[in-house]
């Protein structure tokens, strides 16, 4: 019988805590996360597992290390699954070479890469045919690279002031067009400030059209409610019903959109 299914339901009490790393069983494996300072104002810890298989727990500063780990503990089975289906997509996924051949996404759509040397042009990109283009002067991975993310954070930031308008119709609580920042981020695929200004991260282009409008309406809402609430919740219910499934949508591609960048 196999360990892991036969012992999927038991978490055993061992852990070790050391500054602002702590571990727990699950099964026959040792979960280890990292624990950071909550943003949020509601005192809820909240757990998270990135697709590079790490996992945060956020906590009021004033938690114990024995509350967190009962935090975590309650969700084991969620944490467990998750860690396994990242790693399973990760295992599919090759190291970027940035050379003609490779398929590159955006807007949710697979385009084949084509490398371009040509000394006598400023680099560049384009879009033709199914084919993102680059033209280098002088092939190295570092410069085709620079020259997609470039590509990228221009499309995003057009892309994302389209898709602002055009879901700001159902934000009846947003009285004006609310500022939009572009910044890379390590783990995040947006966020609200509390003066109401949007960031989002240009990686997301890749994604489709639809997994873009759930991040600017996530982020909308915030604006109305500030944490994750269950009015939060139901007002992402009333302006995107299908919202969960979306959301699972863009869980599914996350390993495959950060760990391709």
């Amino acid at each position: 019988m196999n360990f892991a299914i036969r012992f999927a339901d038991q978490v055993t009490e061992k852990h070790k805590p050391y500054g602002d790393k702590l571990s727990f069983y699950y099964a026959d494996e040792l979960i280890e996360f990292e624990r950071v300072a909550a943003k949020s104002p509601d005192r809820r810890i909240k757990i998270k597992v990135l697709p590079d298989c790490s996992v945060k727990v956020a906590a009021p500063l004033d938690s114990s290390d024995d509350d967190v780990l009962r935090a975590a503990k309650k969700r084991a089975r969620w944490i467990y699954q998750q860690l396994r289906e990242f790693r399973k997509q990760l295992t599919h996924i090759t190291p970027r070479r940035y050379v003609s051949g490779e398929s590159h996404y955006y807007l949710g759509k697979q385009y084949v890469l084509k490398v371009l040397i040509k000394p006598d042009q400023a680099p560049g990109v384009k879009l033709l045919r199914g084919q993102l283009e680059v033209n280098v002067r002088e092939y190295t991975t570092e410069r085709v690279k620079a020259a997609l993310q470039g590509w990228y954070k221009v499309r995003a930031k057009g892309a994302f002031h389209k898709r602002l308008g055009a879901v700001l119709e159902q934000a009846l609580w947003v009285d004006k067009r609310p500022p939009l920042r572009i910044l890379t981020m390590q783990t995040q695929w947006g966020s609200c400030s509390p003066n109401g200004r949007i960031t989002l991260n240009p990686l997301l282009v890749k994604a489709p059209r639809e997994c873009i409008d759930y991040v600017i309406l996530h982020e909308l809402c915030h604006i109305a409610e500030h944490n994750h609430s269950e009015r939060f919740y139901r007002l992402m219910g009333q302006v995107m019903p299908n919202w969960k499934g979306i959301k699972n949508r863009l869980d599914q591609k996350a390993s495959l959109i950060f760990s391709y960048s």
